[in-house]
């Protein structure tokens, strides 16, 4: 009776065992996916304003244009843009969570309104949080928010939805080492839309790190519309203003 009463102590043991083992495997992919996410979102650094400089190189069928641009953002709050060429002032954009301001000089045309004008420039439907992660080397979809798997292939992560939308297909990926974003990438096959974002070196800033440039490429069938941005100079938690006020006389951009 010991012996059996030993046999069974040991059975159920390893039978317990057994379960743990084959719980925590079907975890640990999960465990890993999670681990990734959350590593990438550490280098980002922590900032509450930000001030830089950009060189933006923009081009479309009917457009090829590049301009200096003066960038602030209030993190959460406000973005804002002045462009000029040779010193003279000839653009400018404010945008926070539910308003999207803009005018030019040259063609004399302002837009005062909501996110479409920027989702229509990119084919994809945009908000506040996404724009100013497009600009500081985040993901434009919260990967923390689960649903997401992380994986490696040969030379970077590779994050997606583990389930893809039946709308569209969303990749994301990181660098192996510093686990910096290099390229996030939506495609809809149905409307032949693809947009890609990606990012070149980044620049170590406040222990993290911040993308030196970020290169748009958004296409629809036939039309392809590029936008090259490169960070000449940043400064985190510096004092900053946004003045806008639309001139009047400008014709108003109707979508």
């Amino acid at each position: 009776m010991r012996t059996l009463h030993k046999v069974l102590v040991l059975t159920s043991i390893l039978s317990l065992a057994a379960c743990k083992s084959t719980k925590s495997t079907a975890t640990v992919e999960d465990l890993a996916s999670a681990k990734i996410i959350a590593t990438h979102y550490e280098t980002h650094p922590q900032f509450e304003t930000l001030a830089a400089r950009l060189k933006i190189k923009y081009s479309d069928p009917k457009t090829n244009q590049s301009v200096t641009v003066s960038l602030r953002m209030q993190k959460g709050e406000t973005i804002w843009m002045s462009a000029s060429v040779l010193g003279i002032s000839l653009a400018k954009a404010m945008i926070t969570r539910d308003r999207v301001q803009f005018y030019e000089k040259i063609d004399g045309t302002y837009f005062d309104g909501d996110f479409e004008l920027l989702s229509d420039l990119l084919g994809i439907e945009l908000d506040y949080d996404q724009v100013e992660a497009l600009l500081t080397g985040q993901p434009i979809y919260d990967l923390r928010s689960g649903g997401f798997s992380a994986g490696p292939t040969s030379s970077r992560y590779l994050i997606a939805p583990k389930k893809q939308s039946k709308l569209f297909n969303l990749f994301f990926y990181l660098n192996s080492g510093a686990f910096t974003l290099q390229e996030q990438r939506l495609t809809q096959r149905e409307e032949n839309r693809d947009l890609t974002i990606q990012y070149g070196d980044y620049i170590q800033e406040q222990q993290s790190y911040f993308p030196s440039e970020i290169h748009v490429r958004a296409q629809e069938e036939e039309k392809t519309t590029t936008i090259d941005i490169e960070y000449r100079g940043i400064d985190f938690n510096t004092n900053v203003s946004f003045p806008f006020n639309i001139p009047g006389g400008l014709k108003e951009i109707k979508l």
